[in-house]
């Protein structure tokens, strides 16, 4: 298969550098980090071994290839978008935070699968990425339900060796996903603490009532997410990465813009939307844009 990924940092260097392990593979990002994989190719260490040589270029208009698969902070997925828009592909599959789909839907002629991604990624150096954790990913209809495109486009995953499901539940798995999001990025960015660290320490209840307002938020919305399920989904993926940062503490760390909105602002959004109340988030929300403000990432409200 023709792969493109577009935002090529770590998530999407880690996911096309597998992929380009059986399949024709172009990374989409920034230099010195594509220069680097032009000059020497990628490296991936950690918890997988490997060495690939992906096309790495730094402009991604008019290409063409069977998939593009976006991993662009959310914040990007506009531009991402208009880029996409020049080129020609069968289908497009978002492994970003927050729920950013249906921007792709709105600026794209090509069926868009949702998906997410729980492997863990860090940018090492240019041309060194590191998994930091072996995860999953799962692609489906963005509407739910089976679908062949789909069927297609996991079987290449799990061809290159990466854990793949084709999930027919996508509304519920997009929430969930959104629940996992909202309970650790802004809480571990806010205490400075590892995944695990801010579930098991005095932060965790207000991870856990974040994702609880998701799952409220998600019925609401007519998709059947109970309280405990997403609370039970964001303990599993803190354990699972308890030593990892999360990227929006990474984001906090390095003096960067966040994806607080495409992650509390979508929660807020569909609280209003649904009539649902998400006072946590909302709280998490005001205080990650109110650094933001002060560090200058941010312009003032």
């Amino acid at each position: 298969m023709e792969v493109l990924v577009y935002g090529a940092g770590a998530l999407g260097s880690l996911i096309g550098g597998l992929l380009s392990r059986v399949h024709d593979v172009t990374l989409v990002g920034r230099d010195p980090h594509m220069r680097r994989i032009r000059e020497d190719g990628l490296r991936i260490d950690g918890e997988i071994d490997a060495r690939v040589h992906p096309r790495a270029l730094t402009d991604g208009t008019h290409r063409a290839a069977d998939l593009a698969v976006v991993t662009t902070k959310a914040y990007d997925t506009d531009a991402a978008a208009r880029a996409l828009a020049t080129g020609e592909y069968d289908a497009v599959c978002s492994l970003q935070n927050g729920l950013t789909e249906e921007r792709l839907v709105a600026a794209l002629d090509p069926t868009v699968l949702a998906g997410t991604a729980s492997y863990g990624a860090l940018l090492a150096e240019p041309g060194r990425v590191t998994c930091t954790g072996v995860g999953e990913v799962v692609v489906g209809s963005l509407a739910g339900g089976p679908d062949p495109l789909a069927e297609r486009v996991g079987a290449a995953f799990d061809e290159a060796g990466i854990e793949t499901t084709v999930a027919a539940d996508m509304p519920r798995r997009r929430y969930e996903k959104l629940a996992v999001n909202a309970g650790i990025n802004g809480p571990s960015a806010l205490a400075r603490l590892s995944n695990g660290a801010t579930l098991d320490g005095p932060g965790g209840e207000v991870a856990r009532e974040a994702a609880r307002e998701v799952a409220r938020v998600a019925r609401a919305d007519g998709v059947d997410l109970g309280d405990d399920e997403a609370v039970a989904a964001v303990e599993r993926v803190a354990a699972d990465t308890a030593d990892n940062r999360s990227s929006m503490h990474e984001d906090v760390a390095a003096g960067r813009r966040t994806e607080v909105d495409a992650i509390y602002g979508a929660v807020a959004d569909r609280a209003d939307r649904f009539g649902a109340a998400a006072p946590t988030c909302r709280t998490i929300a005001s205080l990650i844009r109110a650094w933001e403000v002060g560090e200058g990432v941010r312009g003032p409200a």
